[in-house]
């Protein structure tokens, strides 16, 4: 990533100026969602060491580097939207961003929406990524029924007559 061009998680600053210093371990977040908008960055420029680091000791074993490169790799970053953060304000020692990573993949756009969770380390006086949920919107139908097509449970009265 260029230091001088906007940093891509979307704060509208210069990447020298948001979330390089946390890359390159100069400094660290002290709010969930900075922690969030860089682990978003790091993603964007491959830094998947920044990301395993970044994710809270205790389940970091779990953390599969090899196939979060990959991941990094193969997408095409589009934008971060933060949806709505609970607390994960300095002094707190939990916090929780709800976030939608928009990006590219084979062509498509795909868009993870996601409720992280954060959780803050006072000895090391650090936030680390704890747990996420996946937010799945749901599916829609192609076809609405109208108004006045005629009812779904077979009726034969108009839609808007009967179950509508």
């Amino acid at each position: 990533m260029n230091i001088n061009s906007l940093c891509p998680c979307g704060s509208q600053k210069k990447y020298s100026e948001c979330c390089q210093p946390f890359h390159d371990g100069k400094a660290k977040p002290d709010t969930a969602e900075k922690l969030m908008r860089s682990r978003y960055s790091a993603y964007v420029g491959h830094a998947v060491d920044y990301v395993e680091q970044t994710s809270d000791p205790r389940h970091r074993e779990s953390f599969d580097k090899e196939a979060a490169l990959e991941w990094a790799k193969e997408s095409e970053w589009l934008k971060l939207e933060i949806v709505s953060t609970r607390d994960g304000k300095p002094g707190d020692l939990e916090g929780e961003v709800e976030f939608k990573a928009h990006y590219r993949r084979e062509g498509k756009e795909v868009v993870h929406h996601e409720v992280s969770l954060f959780t803050f380390f006072p000895k090391e006086q650090c936030w680390y990524y704890t747990d996420g949920k996946e937010i799945r919107e749901p599916i829609r139908a192609e076809n609405k029924v109208g108004r006045n097509d005629p009812c779904i449970c077979g009726s034969g009265k108009k839609y808007k007559k009967c179950c509508g």
